[in-house]
């Protein structure tokens, strides 16, 4: 296993922000951490790459025990946190060769820095100074900086805050690039980007894990014998007559001639028996799959504030 989390526990004075938090990360899987603000996702990640000691518990990193060899686990980490910690008076590039040379990378250097200045899409920017780039190349120039020591796992807090749509296509590419090759763990509140990159889901909820969804089971058109089917037809239906089908639950309309039927069974066969039946035609039939956003909703509850961001006594957010 390339991340191993064991039974973490973290507190902020009387507040509990991690209750007995494991799971594990295979080498090359893309993983997504959600939850909502305040629910401990930050502080897991600063955890897992030693920037912030827990309370009790485990972390291995790549077979290095994080708590007890810390300098050796940053070897093989590249983290980017939510709040990118970068210098705005220094260049872009002259930033890069500063974090090549605390890795060491010698005569390779260069040519290191060169690559991510070109993977990350910083090569009209480079010669800027940090402080005068959009929030979005900043949020690059921190990509970037994870990625020039090579690690081999890739810690992602927000990976594409504050970037536009173009921007985060570009960023999404890359980060499924590296994944071929790295683990890769993110957090991110935009469901799609889940959708697009991932190839598992770790829900944390208040504390606790939720959901650790190893086969992207939640995001299915079953869940537990449930079943959502959507059907439109050429004419107006009795939503009684339908109801009345076998394995039918309830029937509701969602659109001009279109409805939508929760069931115990996939009942498909039977609604297109009764459009023959009905002498009408059937023009959309198909199961309904749960979107990231519903998957998100049933796993987790609003958060009392109203889901502004929890601070701890540190001045941290979770």
């Amino acid at each position: 296993m390339s991340i191993t989390v064991e039974h973490l526990y973290k507190s902020y004075g009387k507040q509990l922000v991690l209750n007995d938090i494991s799971f594990s990360i295979k080498s090359g899987e893309i993983v997504g951490f959600l939850g909502n603000n305040g629910a401990g996702k930050s502080t897991t990640m600063k955890i897992i790459t030693g920037y912030l000691e827990a309370d009790s518990g485990h972390v291995d990193v790549c077979g290095v025990d994080v708590a007890k060899n810390t300098l050796e686990a940053h070897r093989k980490i590249g983290y980017l946190p939510e709040h990118n910690p970068i210098y705005p008076d220094m260049y872009v590039r002259e930033y890069l060769q500063f974090v090549a040379g605390l890795y060491k990378l010698g005569k390779g250097a260069n040519a290191r820095v060169d690559e991510m200045i070109e993977r990350t899409g910083l090569t009209r920017e480079y010669k800027k100074k940090i402080g005068m780039l959009s929030k979005g190349y900043r949020q690059r120039v921190g990509l970037a900086q994870a990625l020039i020591p090579d690690p081999e796992v890739l810690i992602l807090d927000e990976p594409t805050t504050g970037l536009d749509p173009n921007q985060i296509d570009e960023v999404r590419s890359l980060i499924k690039e590296v994944g071929r090759e790295k683990t890769v763990m993110l957090s991110t509140h935009i469901m799609q980007e889940v959708s697009a990159i991932c190839d598992r889901v770790i829900i944390i909820n208040k504390g606790r894990i939720a959901v650790d969804d190893k086969e992207r089971a939640v995001v299915s058109v079953q869940d537990d014998n449930h079943f959502t089917i959507l059907a439109e037809f050429s004419a107006p239906q009795s939503v009684e007559a339908l109801r009345k089908m076998e394995n039918v639950l309830s029937v509701s309309e969602s659109g001009v001639n279109t409805y939508l039927l929760q069931c115990a069974a996939d009942v498909r066969e039977r609604v297109f028996r009764y459009a023959v039946e009905q002498k009408t035609s059937l023009l959309t039939l198909k199961l309904q799959e749960k979107s990231m956003e519903d998957v998100f909703r049933n796993y987790t509850k609003q958060q009392e504030n109203g889901g502004k961001n929890t601070e701890n006594e540190c001045g941290e957010t979770a």
